[in-house]
């Protein structure tokens, strides 16, 4: 996906995610409008509870997006805090603090997040706390390894000799000099976060299924699509699909610009 089509798409489903459900406003369950095929009444059809499947996706769509931005911005926020306090510590407290960074690394994360959100079924936090505490160590490692190579750079050494403390170095100079990193890594946890989201609701220990959301929907979908409707299926699929691969590709575009030489936009 081109760099500028990856922000239309993104923007498009931002948009479609947050005007679809207000100008459809409140749904009603109709069951004798249940699983009806895409039509111009009905563009992406209906699910089995007679929804309409575009407006009932774009709410899920809207759910999954909310609780993805949380959940990247709980575990850059977590990573952050340990990779700069690793950094600047050093010695056996670095050490300490990379060796649990690389076990937490070796735990599968999906099996993690699933017996975290099964401990409190249902429950948005339980889901969020899942995906931030599966998801932070590779910021924590990322930002360490910034702040290790900015150390070293003229313009601290410079503020160390004229007398300047080490938190204030670390204030003044370092966690600035990081910040744009961190938010690039929040950017790239966004796909990761909708697919996590999706799967927990999909195996039936995330959202409860009165909550839309897009693992939900496609749960849903397993038992319709037995008697053929094939869209409940396929529409919500589409929806997470493209946000992962639009986020993915911003995530891209924002960190190439970033190691891009000075005056060379892309």
């Amino acid at each position: 996906m081109r760099r500028d089509a990856a922000w239309i798409v993104l923007g498009v489903i931002v948009l479609a995610a947050l005007g679809i459900p207000m100008l459809a406003g409140v749904q009603v369950a109709d069951f004798s409008a249940a699983l009806r095929p895409p039509s111009f009444e009905n563009l992406a059809g209906t699910d089995h509870s007679g929804y309409d499947l575009l407006v009932r996706t774009a709410e899920g769509l809207r759910v999954s997006l909310l609780i993805a931005v949380v959940c990247a911005l709980f575990a850059t926020v977590l990573g952050l805090a340990i990779g700069v306090a690793a950094a600047l510590a050093g010695g056996w407290f670095d050490a300490i603090v990379m060796r649990l960074v690389d076990g937490f690394n070796a735990l599968p994360h999906l099996v993690l997040g699933i017996v975290i959100a099964a401990m409190w079924r249902g429950a948005p936090l339980a889901i969020i706390a899942s995906i931030a505490l599966t998801h932070w160590p590779a910021v924590a490692r990322v930002v360490r390894a910034e702040l290790l190579a900015v150390a070293d750079a003229g313009w601290v050494e410079t503020a160390r000799l004229a007398g300047a403390s080490r938190w204030f170095v670390a204030r003044s100079h370092l966690v600035p000099a990081v910040t744009g990193q961190a938010l690039v890594a929040m950017v790239v946890l966004l796909p990761h976060a909708v697919w996590h989201e999706s799967t927990l609701s999909f195996l039936g220990v995330g959202l409860s299924p009165d909550r839309a959301s897009l693992g939900t929907l496609l749960s849903e979908a397993r038992g319709d699509i037995l008697t053929g409707a094939w869209w409940t299926l396929a529409v919500p699929a589409v929806a997470l699909i493209a946000t992962a691969l639009a986020f993915a590709a911003a995530g891209t575009a924002i960190r190439d610009r970033r190691r891009a030489p000075a005056g060379q936009v892309w």
